[in-house]
């Protein structure tokens, strides 16, 4: 019997990230998606952030697309980064009809949570509270498969979440901007939807 050899050189190497072929051009899609927007400037980042006003006069697109603008350049620098990170974790856990259904998912859970627990949360934008449903949900297709680094996520995750709510922004976050609800709603939001969806390895 004829095995496959696995990839070797940077082939292997894009692969062991989710970041062969397909994969590396999706997530090169996903990356120029939050740098066009970031062309658009301050007046299209304050189009399409959530701002409890806007909503409330009829602006529901808001409560999407605030999860697709940030602060400036180098917030989403930094939450691009975040969006490798995850990729190269779980990228091949889901298909991508369900990936986005999960980050659909979170965004809209943070949004209907802030508004109706968090009113003084007059506005809101960013990719890291939705891409902590990613993170979630990507944890929940790892335990499915029984696999032992999974609980390492879960105690990372369960951590994080807890110091969050407990003391505020991690140390390395700015706490003037940083929502740490949006992280828990997000969270849940991705967990909810991907306890609702088959995961690719998953036992049957």
């Amino acid at each position: 019997m004829n095995v496959e050899a696995p990839p070797r050189g940077l082939d292997g190497f894009l692969k062991s990230l989710n970041g062969d072929r397909a994969y590396g051009w999706a997530l090169l899609g996903a990356c120029a998606l939050l740098g066009l927007v970031e062309l658009g400037g301050e007046p299209l980042r304050a189009a399409l952030s959530y701002q409890r006003t806007a909503i409330a006069a009829g602006e529901w697109w808001r409560v999407v697309t605030a999860h697709f603008v940030h602060l400036d350049a180098n917030h989403a620098l930094l939450n691009g980064l975040g969006l490798v990170l995850m990729w190269a974790l779980f990228a091949r856990d889901y298909s991508p009809l369900r990936w986005l259904a999960i980050y659909l998912a979170a965004s809209l859970t943070i949004s209907v949570c802030l508004w109706f627990f968090d009113p003084e949360v007059t506005w809101y934008r960013g990719t890291s509270g939705a891409l902590h449903g990613v993170m979630t949900a990507g944890t929940l297709a790892h335990l499915r498969r029984r696999d032992l680094v999974a609980w390492i996520l879960v105690l990372f995750i369960a951590a994080k979440l807890s110091y969050e709510q407990l003391a505020g922004a991690m140390p390395f976050q700015d706490a003037g901007t940083t929502v740490v609800d949006a992280h828990l709603y997000g969270a849940l939001g991705g967990l909810v939807m991907a306890l609702f969806l088959r995961s690719r390895g998953q036992p049957q």
